[in-house]
């Protein structure tokens, strides 16, 4: 919006001409992040008080960690809070033709509806449980679908024109189109490798990256300000790669695949990035707030999204390492009781209590030492997979 603004007013007249400075994607990158972080800063507490008007306070489940009853009643939802810098922000700072950032939010703020809804039914309803892993999981697919759909065409063409006329073509084929070599799988580490993955592959692969970040990010925010900052750390990487792959220059450089356009989601990232921040303000421990699924479910699909639009996903997995160890945990756990119960009649657990950080908890580490380990194994991967930009 503000990008337009000073674009008109520098026809107006030469001396409106340091608003040149706006067409600098760094510039708005970094005025993003400061917007979002202050909106979240001066907003929180306002949000926390009408959270706590509403007595949307946290559930806390029965067969939870017995430390964490006196968190009852924290009030919860927070994530409304980072979706309203975000969207502000990129809104604000962002080029609002750039068909990229369009989807992206249109995910976040999907995903976001989608634990809204779960959230409500947990606070409203005083069900814990909140809305069923059935019916949760099927709106997660029905968004997750019609993204992959949209970005298989949209990565490879450069216009919304050419995106319509590829799924023509792509129809008109009996659904066999090749696709260029910057829509395959890219293996970090090497230098051009790119394996065809045709359309159906890419859907695939797309729905898996997004649904599952979104669910994989919802089981790492089990304590205080244990999601978002991974989430800063891995959203902020993946911003660096965004402008790397939007610029013809440096993604050649680099051999990563160009996506023209690419480079504007630096501005999202950012966004994302300061609205985490001003969240971790209030959401340190002790926690005045938690994000709810609403924030989880919704960063958890921005981050898989923005991967697979700069073609990273196998980067991804590295950066968010724990968010993939935490989800893994889970399912190991419960697939190995569900089949120890069935063989021996009674079902027996690989880990003292899932998802992993519990483990710890139950091991005897204290919340604050589970979070800031884990803070500390982000940045490391961070680091690992941005190092992937040159150890090609």
């Amino acid at each position: 919006m503000l990008l337009s603004l000073a674009q008109w007013l520098q026809t107006l007249s030469p001396e409106f001409g340091f608003f040149r400075v706006f067409q600098y994607l760094t510039f708005r990158a970094v005025m993003a992040a400061m917007t979002a972080l202050l909106i979240g800063v001066v907003a929180g507490p306002v949000v926390i008080r009408r959270l706590t008007a509403l007595k949307i306070g946290q559930p806390v489940r029965g067969y939870g960690m017995e430390s964490h009853l006196v968190k009852q009643g924290t009030p919860t939802m927070g994530g409304v809070l980072i979706l309203l810098c975000i969207a502000i922000s990129t809104l604000l700072w962002v080029d609002l033709s750039n068909r990229f950032v369009w989807i992206v939010l249109l995910v976040t703020l999907g995903f976001g509806a989608i634990g809204w809804v779960d959230d409500w039914r947990k606070v409203v309803n005083k069900d814990p449980e909140g809305m069923r892993s059935r019916e949760k999981y099927m709106w997660q697919s029905l968004i997750g679908l019609v993204a992959a759909l949209y970005l298989v065409f949209s990565i490879s063409e450069n216009s919304n024109m050419r995106v319509l006329e590829l799924f023509f073509s792509w129809v008109q084929s009996g659904f066999d189109l090749s696709l260029p070599p910057k829509a395959g799988l890219q293996l970090p580490f090497f230098k051009e490798v790119s394996y065809p993955l045709g359309v159906l592959g890419f859907v695939v692969l797309t729905y898996l990256v997004i649904v599952g970040s979104s669910n994989a990010v919802n089981l790492t925010d089990g304590l205080d300000g244990l999601a978002i900052m991974p989430v800063v750390l891995v959203g902020s990487a993946l911003g660096v790669f965004a402008y790397v792959t939007g610029s013809s220059v440096f993604s050649k450089y680099l051999f990563l695949p160009h996506i023209p356009g690419a480079g504007e989601l630096l501005v999202f990232c950012s966004a994302m990035a300061g609205a985490g921040l001003a969240f971790l303000w209030f959401n340190a421990y002790p926690a005045q707030v938690f994000m709810g699924d609403v924030g989880a479910l919704a960063l958890g699909g921005a981050l898989g999204t923005v991967a697979v639009i700069v073609r990273q996903e196998v980067v991804l997995s590295i950066m968010g390492g724990i968010f993939v160890v935490e989800a893994l945990s889970v399912m190991l756990q419960v697939s190995w009781f569900k089949y120890t119960k069935k063989k021996y009649g009674a079902g027996r657990r690989i880990l003292k209590m899932a998802p992993l950080h519990h483990h710890f908890e139950k091991s005897g580490w204290k919340e604050t030492q589970v979070v800031v380990r884990f803070w500390i194994i982000t940045m490391l991967l961070c680091l690992v997979g941005l190092s992937t930009l040159k150890l090609r």
